[in-house]
């Protein structure tokens, strides 16, 4: 006898079986360890940028990270894409002098988190001798993902800017 609901109970059965088994090694939630890893990450790429090291903010992002940036701009995928993006061959000497970044919400497991708050980020910048700051409070929220070597990085970054400001 076939049941009725048959295409329900497929469907349940499907979704069921493309889950990650329970058990599996995975808690549920952020080891406490994994929640301190994450919040170095966020560390790491906001004292970067303060330091003004590239390469120690690109060590904070996923080779194929993705940026989502404020206003419905377009993806930039890949780290050669965040370079373009963020420090774009011939733009003004571009310097970060604040950046404040609040973790107001963290969750995940032991193969993805996700992290949101506000930040406020300040920068000059430099062109013809004259410089000029600019700056901006926002939300971000950041998703990262846990490498096979226990390596937590930033796997999307998305954010909004709040109205912008004169330091």
């Amino acid at each position: 006898m076939i049941p009725r609901n048959l295409g329900q109970v497929l469907i349940l059965a499907g979704a069921v079986l493309s889950t990650p088994a329970w058990g599996d090694g995975c808690p549920d939630g952020l080891t406490a360890a994994d929640a301190t890893q994450v919040r170095a990450v966020v560390e790491a790429y906001r004292s970067s940028w303060l330091r003004g090291d590239q390469a120690g903010v690109l060590a904070t992002l996923t080779d194929d990270a993705v940026l989502l940036p404020a206003h419905g701009a377009a993806p930039v995928v890949g780290k050669a894409a965040i370079t373009r993006y963020w420090w774009p061959v011939g733009a003004p000497v571009t310097t970060v002098t604040r950046l404040e970044i609040t973790i107001e919400g963290l969750s995940g497991d032991c193969r993805m988190a996700s992290a949101y708050g506000h930040d406020d980020v300040g920068w000059t910048q430099e062109e013809n001798g004259r410089v000029t700051a600019h700056g901006h409070p926002g939300t971000y929220l950041n998703v990262f993902r846990k490498s096979a070597e226990g390596r937590w990085q930033i796997s999307r970054h998305m954010w909004d800017d709040g109205p912008s400001t004169v330091d």
